[in-house]
């Protein structure tokens, strides 16, 4: 007899198994009692029969309630209408071990709950076979993530949590007292230290959480979120589109081969993810800039126009980003944005100091940003210069600017937000259900 993960049980017909785990749901019908039990690996029918059991185990049975711990034991029959993920299967129990009896006021019960009651108990509603379907979604995007740089020769690196100034920008810090050092912020981005590392390894990535103290309340922003971040020596804009384009395409074949039965349960289009193939289309912010000005100017509608109003120079919202992607059925490139709306770090643009080597890719389905990157300044009086212009403290990039001192080459990086890219797998529409513990601008706890 072997204790088994739900995940490997169609290896397991007509043999007895053992499965530890959970009470998702109850069904009784006379003398049979109906357990679709999880484990963290998925969910199976476990078929009680009274005349299997002593009558006072079945008896327990009939009263189990939701989340009650059990270990089941019994064989596994195939049958194409037993219901769980991936389904398919059930267990007859010939032995049912009650390790704890759950209180019957289980909060997340089977029903529909309010976002906020949800999110107050997102402890439990993690338990939830949605909330578990997206992220288990999201551990496969990490995997593939660094499957993929791992492969091609990409060194990952630790980077600090804890900086001495801004990389984005100084209105999104989270600042704290640093004993006697004065001001501490939680970090924005690894990409100024990966800079350094890649003058000692060449291909670098860091990956973890970083914070932004942004006032958004929109579906695509969280103040705690995980960035993947690469940062490459000897890599120009066009270069680091195609280590993107190829890093998302692996990420969505993984996610397909091993999250099916996830996304089928979710009530994903497959297919619009199969669809997605390298090289992905690239559109220059000048003409995306062109087509959401005419698109403001032809629209009639009052509140719609509104939402669509644009003029070059502007970044995009959300809005903006939905009909860039509504164009293609792939991620798009957009590339050679102004200046202005960019960090300071970026590469001009030659011969249009107001534009710089930026690039962000946008997901499909009005999923938008999904990876925003650049190739970085390489000249050190090119970057002093427009540190002073953006009245940043000089002395705390003092090791920053040193690095176009020794050895400067052109390079580039980019970040990738892990919740959007898992909200895009999964075809859901808030990133909160992508993490987690969400954290908001109203939502520190649990």
């Amino acid at each position: 007899m072997s204790v088994i993960r739900v995940d490997q049980i169609s290896q397991y017909e007509g043999q007895e198994v053992t499965v530890q785990g959970w009470v998702y749901n109850r069904t009784d019908k006379g003398k049979l009692v109906f357990l679709l039990v999880r484990d963290g690996t998925g969910f199976v029918q476990c078929v009680a029969f009274k005349g299997d059991l002593d009558e006072a185990v079945f008896d327990q049975l009939v009263r189990l309630p939701q989340e009650s711990s059990v270990i089941v034991t019994g064989p596994v029959r195939a049958d194409k209408r037993a219901p769980g993920v991936p389904g398919g299967y059930e267990i007859g129990v010939k032995k049912i071990e009650i390790v704890q009896t759950a209180d019957a006021d289980y909060p997340m019960s089977l029903k529909d709950h309010g976002v906020d009651f949800a999110l107050d108990n997102r402890h439990l509603w993690i338990r939830m076979q949605s909330q578990w379907a997206i992220l288990r979604v999201r551990a496969t995007v990490m995997a593939a993530t660094r499957e993929w740089l791992d492969t091609n020769g990409y060194v990952e690196m630790s980077t600090p949590i804890l900086t001495p100034a801004a990389a984005e920008g100084t209105t999104t810090l989270f600042e704290t007292e640093y004993f006697d050092e004065g001001k501490a912020y939680l970090a924005q981005t690894g990409q100024l230290y990966n800079e350094a590392n890649i003058f000692s390894f060449g291909k670098v990535y860091c990956f973890g959480p970083t914070f932004r103290a942004e006032k958004s309340k929109t579906r695509r922003h969280l103040t705690e979120f995980w960035m993947l971040e690469p940062e490459i020596a000897f890599c120009d804009l066009d270069g680091l589109m195609e280590i993107e384009e190829q890093m998302i395409q692996h990420i969505v074949q993984r996610v397909l081969r091993d999250r099916a039965a996830e996304l089928k349960f979710l009530g994903r289009d497959i297919s619009k993810l199969e669809s997605i193939q390298a090289p992905f289309p690239r559109m220059s912010y000048d003409d995306a800039a062109k087509y959401l000005i005419e698109l403001y100017e032809k629209e009639t509608d009052p509140e719609r126009k509104e939402l669509l109003k644009f003029e070059w120079g502007m970044d995009f919202g959300a809005p903006h980003e939905v009909e860039i992607t509504k164009l293609y059925d792939q991620p798009v490139f957009v590339y050679g944005y102004p200046s202005a709306v960019k960090a300071f770090y970026m590469e001009p643009w030659p011969g249009r100091p107001e534009v710089c080597k930026s690039v962000d890719l946008l997901a499909p389905e009005g999923y938008g940003e999904i990876c925003g990157g650049s190739e970085r300044m390489s000249s050190h009086e090119m970057l002093l210069a427009r540190i002073h212009k953006e009245g940043l403290p000089e002395e705390a990039f003092k090791w920053y600017l040193e690095l176009r001192r020794f050895g400067s080459v052109p390079h580039s990086g980019f970040g990738m937000g892990v919740e959007r890219v898992t909200a895009w797998m999964c075809g859901i529409e808030h990133i909160r259900e992508a993490i987690p513990f969400p954290r908001t601008i109203k939502r520190v706890y649990p």
